[in-house]
C-alpha cells in the first residue's frame, strides 16, 4: 500500500499536545492510539519513531483516512473494546482529548494502565478561569476553543478539572510519572495556579506494581 505523506502535517507542525504525547513515547516501542482520528500522531510515532503503531477510532471516516495512509486502526470504542486487550499489551496507550467524551471514564483510565506499560491521556480543564467567569456572569454552560460545542450537541459527557483527574489518579492507585499543564495551543503553561489558568492537562501515568 502506498502512502502519501503530504497528507499529514510534519512533526514541527503537529498540534501542540501532540508533540509533547510524542516527545513521551520511546522510539522502537508499542503503542496503541487510542481516538487517533485520522492518524496524525500515529503516522508520525511511526514513521518519526519507529513505532510498533496501532490505533482504535470511533469514526468510519477516520479509520479510512488511518487504513489509507498505511496504519494498523480498527474501528471501536473506549467504553467498549478496551477489555479485549490483554494486559501489558503495550509500552504506552495514548487517549488524546477523548476521555471526556467516554460514559465510563474511570474504567476507561483503568483499562489503560492495565493495556499498557504507561498510559498518557490529555483532556480539556473545565476548571479554566473563562469557564468558572462564564457560569457565574452569564449562567449559561460556556464556550471556549476547545469546547465549542453547544450543550446540546456536545460529545463531551464526563468533564472535568487538571485537580479532579489528579485525585482520580491517587485515589485509583495510579502513579503520576508527568504532568503537564498547556495553553489552547498546546503550549506548556509553567506559572502558578494551572488548575485555574491553564486550559487543558496532559499526564503520563503508569500503574502501582
Amino acid at each position: 500500500m502506498s502512502v502519501d505523506a503530504r497528507a499529514f502535517n510534519p512533526p514541527s507542525e503537529l498540534r501542540g499536545d501532540l508533540r509533547l504525547v510524542g516527545s513521551m513515547i520511546e522510539p522502537s516501542t508499542r503503542v496503541l492510539d487510542i481516538g487517533c482520528g485520522d492518524g496524525e500522531l500515529l503516522y508520525y510515532l511511526v514513521h518519526s519513531k519507529g513505532v510498533d503503531g496501532r490505533g482504535m477510532e470511533l469514526s468510519q471516516s477516520g479509520v479510512n483516512s488511518c487504513v489509507r495512509h498505511g496504519l494498523s486502526v480498527i474501528q471501536g470504542d473506549a467504553d467498549n473494546d478496551l477489555e479485549d486487550y490483554p494486559s501489558d499489551a503495550f509500552d504506552y496507550v495514548v487517549l488524546s482529548q477523548t476521555l471526556q467524551a467516554t460514559r465510563k471514564p474511570r474504567e476507561v483510565l483503568l483499562n489503560l494502565v492495565r493495556i499498557g506499560r504507561h498510559a498518557i491521556v490529555s483532556f480539556p480543564n473545565f476548571g479554566h478561569w473563562r469557564i468558572r467567569l462564564g457560569l457565574l456572569i452569564a449562567g449559561r454552560l460556556p464556550s471556549t476553543p476547545l469546547l465549542s460545542y453547544p450543550w446540546y450537541e456536545t460529545p463531551n459527557i464526563h468533564l472535568c478539572t487538571i485537580r479532579d483527574f489528579a485525585l482520580l489518579c491517587r485515589d485509583e492507585g495510579i502513579r503520576v510519572e508527568r504532568s503537564v499543564s498547556l495553553d489552547r495551543f498546546g503550549r506548556p503553561y509553567t506559572r502558578a495556579l494551572a488548575n485555574l489558568m491553564a486550559e487543558q492537562g496532559l499526564f503520563l501515568l503508569s500503574r502501582t506494581r
